[in-house]
């Protein structure tokens, strides 16, 4: 079973950008996706990647501000967050799942999350 680990969250001010990493471990590479909850809502997805990187899909929320990448050398997944916006505070979660059409079928493994803040 995958592991996944997420770090690279914090405090910022709006405008700002912020580059959040997915370790993952455990098995073999497989599409990873990226999440986030805020408070009182529930989980959205946000972006997929391939496991060879070379599909990706983003949620109409971010496309254009939000850059879903992998290096599988470091197994590790990105998540580049530019120009962001104080309704982008949130937990960010990542998954190891299936990229479906223009979407994303999260499996059961999840990370256990990374606060981030930003303030206006």
């Amino acid at each position: 079973q995958v592991q996944l680990v997420e770090s690279g969250g914090g405090l910022v001010q709006a405008g700002e950008s912020l580059r959040l990493s997915c370790t993952l471990s455990g098995s073999r590479v497989s599409a990873t996706g990226w999440y986030r909850q805020a408070p009182g809502e529930q989980r959205a997805w946000l972006a997929a990647v391939s496991a060879d990187g070379f599909t990706i899909k983003y949620a109409k929320s971010v496309k254009g501000r939000f850059t879903i990448s992998r290096d599988n050398a470091k197994s590790t997944v990105y998540l580049q967050m530019d120009s962001l916006k104080s309704e982008d505070t949130a937990i960010y979660y990542c998954n190891s799942g299936l990229i479906l059409g223009d979407g994303y079928l999260p499996s059961e493994s999840w990370g256990q999350g990374v606060q981030v803040t930003v303030s206006s």
